[in-house]
């Protein structure tokens, strides 16, 4: 069986998962990986065969979105162009993880197309959501990359077709201790904003890793490096505590390292906001953003010592195989 397995390249959580799944699918059958979007920091130590620029979110500076330059970014007939050009019937099976290009390509060519995701996972109506719906975002959501079935991973498995986090190997064989340090990832953020937020907590030791800056450097109790995979990988491990937006992969690894953990969901970002209700509900303290009228929150968390125990194994290899047991 030859199957084509498209990653979404926004952000690094999909290809960190991606980690994880391609050594599964390789078990079973020849696999091609296309990968589509500009946001990433993480490279997939697989050949990828299609590179796209796809449709992109591009993160701010203020802890969203920055809607202006997502739209300017993506280029409608560039987009049309890599659609069209991907040769989905070549495949058996297309699997895809939030990726537009190819799940466009399979629906308007009538190809099976298989979704395995955290987007599947939240738009499913057992999945908590937020008090306020997004109904742009919902929509933008449930049609970025139609696909025929579903499976989806999330913080709980809160339906048959929900799983637990793919956790990456590379986390479960970290040696987890603590140092005291806090590890901040917040990459709608910039490193002014950061400082002015962070410094207000003298007593904190941040370890900061910047989506904005290509040079470490201190400030204070405050330390700013650019992202790089394996130092982040081993701040967290080391860390007292985790901040960081309300994505997925960030805070499930935080959980899973049995982690202190705070979440900031994106502005103009439903998916964070489907999160941080699904963490709220879990015991995790969520705040809007970093104004000064959150400190006290940030204290409050900053002194307890309660942590959130999760069961996260790893049945990667099952879950793959339950799938294409399923559609093959």
């Amino acid at each position: 069986m030859k199957i084509l397995y498209a990653v979404q390249g926004t952000g690094n959580g999909h290809l960190s998962r991606a980690m994880d799944v391609i050594p599964c699918l390789k078990q079973r059958a020849e696999v091609d990986i296309l990968v589509s979007g500009i946001q990433a920091d993480l490279h997939l130590p697989f050949e990828v065969k299609y590179r796209k620029h796809g449709l992109s979110f591009i993160f701010g500076k203020a802890g969203g979105v920055d809607l202006w330059k997502t739209f300017m970014s993506n280029k409608v007939r560039e987009i049309v162009k890599e659609v069209n050009e991907v040769p989905i019937e070549q495949y058996d099976l297309v699997i895809n993880d939030f990726e537009p290009v190819s799940a466009w390509a399979c629906y308007l060519r009538e190809h099976p197309c298989i979704g395995m995701s955290h987007q599947a996972a939240v738009l499913d109506t057992n999945s908590p959501k937020p008090d306020e719906v997004d109904m742009m975002g919902k929509f933008i959501l449930k049609h970025y990359a139609p696909t025929n079935v579903s499976y989806g991973f999330h913080f709980q498995p809160y339906s048959k077709s929900i799983f637990t986090p793919v956790i990456r190997q590379q986390i479960r064989q970290q040696e987890v201790i603590d140092n005291g340090h806090y590890t901040v990832y917040l990459p709608a953020y910039d490193d002014a904003r950061l400082f002015k937020s962070l410094l207000r907590f003298e007593h904190v030791q941040w370890d900061v890793f910047s989506k904005h800056n290509k040079v470490p450097f201190s400030l204070k109790n405050v330390n700013v490096q650019p992202i790089n995979n394996e130092k982040f990988v081993r701040s967290m491990a080391t860390c007292h505590g985790i901040l960081c937006g309300a994505g997925f992969e960030t805070p499930a690894e935080a959980l899973y390292l049995n982690k202190k953990l705070m979440v900031i969901p994106m502005k103009n970002q439903y998916e964070q906001h489907l999160n941080a209700a699904a963490l709220k509900q879990m015991g995790i303290p969520v705040i809007k953003n970093l104004k000064s009228k959150n400190d006290e929150a940030i204290n409050t968390w900053i002194s307890s010592d309660e942590v959130v125990k999760v069961n996260y194994p790893d049945c990667t290899q099952e879950i793959v195989d339950k799938i294409l047991a399923a559609h093959s």
